[in-house]
């Protein structure tokens, strides 16, 4: 879906990053023209199948939609698990040289670190420049390396500060549109005797990236032409200074530090435990799912856009998004573009996707919609969020540049959150140790560290 389960962020890396023995993949196993394990109905049964691993939860009507609209080629469907879970099962498959689909959803943090083993297929050459303008500049770099295109993007996470209208209205504050404000607005409410103002759990290290990223930071320089070649720079003052924001909020008790994603985060949600939720745009989606918004909380909940760092300077970041990939594996690579292309790219899929909050969609011909631009959210109690907040943050992210092993650096950035969180460690020795962490990995691996 939006993202992945943090917890699963430390299994897999020697597996994964095989630097020096990377090898191509192979035409074994994928394509095939009756496969046997499809989850769906296979319409036209004699057009080529390609078989797709993908966990969005309405794939069912997504692949049905594809199938009944293409006479020349069909989808073969299968949830392999959710993020890390089918990650780990591509792994074994790029390992075996056999295995994998034709086409799989990645997140697109993650597409480096298969990139880098050849698993992933270059879609320039069959026809992703024909999709080029259905994206904005940062979601296509997202998927990009150079001239390269290695996956479609389908949603995204533009990132926003959710916040509890009954909170605000009762204490007085209005949203803060800098940091700054965010604290001076912490402090007010915890000398009035109000709730905490938000919340930082360790286990959202792909949150804190994207905040150092809007301060300044450049935690990685990566390109794929130069496979062992690294840029690695997290002992940066932006870094620093995002890390020591974060400490300095927990210390004074301003914030929660409840990990996020769980029952008790959820609880403290819905109870008003928190005032502000600082996230992306799938996180209605994810609330609603949890039972949030309803009952005494309904029409409790807006949304701003995110604070900035330099309000002169505003910079849009991103959490999260899944996109489509062709894997090396595949025996029909050119049939397995057309799905990779085509699959949750027609109306009736991308308009299934945004109602049900399933996904905020990257492609612009729903942005540009009059029904998503105009849509009155239901869960901001009829605010225009798309219009206001979550469309101007998605076509001003610029993209990111992600590391070969985004696994490895998020597990020890969350061990370094989790110090900072327990007040064992400042923010500047956290950065310290992460940069010595992750430079000390990269080398092991087998890469060169500029």
């Amino acid at each position: 879906m939006r993202f992945s389960k943090p917890a699963a962020l430390v299994t897999g890396l020697a597996a994964v990053i095989g630097l020096a023995a990377c090898g191509g993949g192979s035409d074994e196993g994928g394509t095939s023209a009756a496969p046997t394990k499809c989850t769906n109905k296979i319409v036209h049964a004699d057009a080529p199948a390609v078989t797709v691993w993908a966990w969005y939860p309405n794939m069912a009507k997504v692949v049905d939609n594809f199938n009944n609209q293409h006479t020349d080629v069909q989808v073969c469907w299968t949830n392999a698990g959710q993020g890390q879970a089918e990650y780990d099962k591509f792994q074994t498959a790029i390992s075996a040289k056999k295995g994998a689909p034709d086409v799989i959803m990645l997140e697109a943090e993650q597409l480096t670190g298969f990139e880098i083993q050849d698993a992933l297929v270059d879609l320039a050459p069959l026809g992703a420049e024909k999709v080029k303008a259905n994206f904005s500049e940062g979601a296509w770099k997202d998927v990009s390396q150079g001239s390269a295109v290695y996956a479609i993007p389908i949603d995204g996470g533009p990132m926003a500060m959710i916040y509890r209208k009954d909170i605000f209205d009762k204490y007085k504050i209005t949203p803060p549109t800098t940091w700054d404000e965010y604290a001076e607005a912490a402090q007010k409410l915890k000398d009035a005797g109000g709730p905490a103002f938000g919340d930082i759990g360790s286990n959202v290290p792909a949150l804190v990236t994207s905040l150092m990223i809007q301060k300044g930071a450049q935690p990685f320089q990566y390109d794929l032409s130069d496979k062992l070649n690294i840029g690695i720079k997290l002992d940066d003052q932006a870094t620093k200074d995002v890390l020591n924001y974060w400490a300095d909020l927990i210390k004074k008790g301003l914030v929660g530090k409840e990990d996020q994603f769980t029952t008790d985060y959820i609880s403290g949600v819905v109870g008003g435990k928190y005032a502000t939720y600082v996230s992306a745009a799938w996180a209605p989606g994810y609330l609603t799912g949890q039972g949030v918004g309803e009952g005494d909380d309904a029409g409790q909940f807006a949304v701003a856009p995110l604070p900035q760092w330099d309000e002169s300077n505003p910079v849009s970041v991103n959490w999260g998004g899944s996109t489509f990939a062709v894997t090396s594996q595949s025996g029909n690579k050119e049939a397995a573009a057309k799905v990779a292309l085509g699959l949750y790219a027609d109306d009736a899929s991308l308009e299934d996707g945004w109602k049900t909050q399933t996904i905020f969609p990257l492609n612009q011909s729903v942005l540009k919609s009059d029904e998503f631009v105009n849509a009155e959210v239901e869960f901001f109690d009829g605010q225009t969020a798309n219009k206001d907040i979550y469309i101007p943050a998605e076509n001003a992210y610029s993209g990111a540049t992600y590391s070969p092993f985004t696994v490895y650096y998020y597990a020890q950035l969350q061990a370094q959150m989790a110090k900072i969180i327990a007040g064992s460690t400042t923010g500047d020795q956290a950065a310290t140790d992460l940069h010595k962490q992750i430079t000390d990995y990269a080398k092991s691996q087998g890469f060169t560290v500029r």
